[in-house]
């Protein structure tokens, strides 16, 4: 089984997200993309983070229709913090995978901070590193040990993320296209990122 994880905060998951794992997806001949919701992201502040429950249930009912995606919710039935090399391995563990043929997809803008990562050369290690470029990365930016280990995915860019449509629901403007109708009613229906009073 050839399969790729797609880790994220997915808060919310929206439409970038899901072309991005559709497209690696039809390009790399992945049987499944695992879309795995971390627990508690090393590198992001929990005070702004939507509870996990809610963020599962999004990213559920973002994914449910598409046959290759599959939400895998190894991290948060590991609790604490989450980090990448942790999953990988339980992952390889769990579908008895070998390093051929598990891939750990990231954004160009992640890549970046990836030296500082808990043990990144075993992630490159174990697994094969494929990497979404987005606007303004510069290869020469990244360390030689990590540039020679990864590949690059020849995907279209979707310059869509969460944080902006946080910000924009806060705004009360539409985030109508940027996220599925499923996710916008669950957005709307629990008063998610509503803004804040003071």
């Amino acid at each position: 089984m050839k399969i790729c994880l797609f880790g994220g905060t997915f808060d919310p998951p929206h439409v970038g997200h899901l072309l991005i794992a559709q497209t690696i997806c039809e390009a790399e001949n992945f049987e499944k993309i695992l879309f795995i919701p971390a627990n508690a992201p090393p590198h992001k502040n929990d005070k702004n983070i939507t509870p996990v429950s809610h963020r599962v249930s999004m990213l559920r009912s973002a994914i449910n229709e598409n046959p290759h995606f599959e939400l895998c919710n190894i991290e948060i039935e590991r609790g604490g913090v989450s980090y990448s090399i942790d999953t990988i391995k339980a992952v390889k563990k769990k579908y008895k995978i070998e390093k051929n043929d598990i891939y750990f997809l990231i954004g160009s803008d992640t890549l970046m901070d990836f030296h500082t990562w808990k043990d990144p050369k075993t992630i490159l290690k174990e697994c094969k590193v494929i990497v979404a470029i987005r606007p303004g990365f510069k290869p020469s930016a990244i360390p030689g040990w990590i540039l020679h280990h990864i590949q690059f995915a020849n995907i279209p860019r979707f310059e869509i993320s969460s944080t902006n449509i946080r910000n924009r629901w806060r705004e009360n403007k539409t985030i109508r296209y940027m996220v599925t109708q499923p996710v916008w009613e669950y957005i709307n229906n629990y008063n998610l990122y509503i803004p804040d009073v003071g």
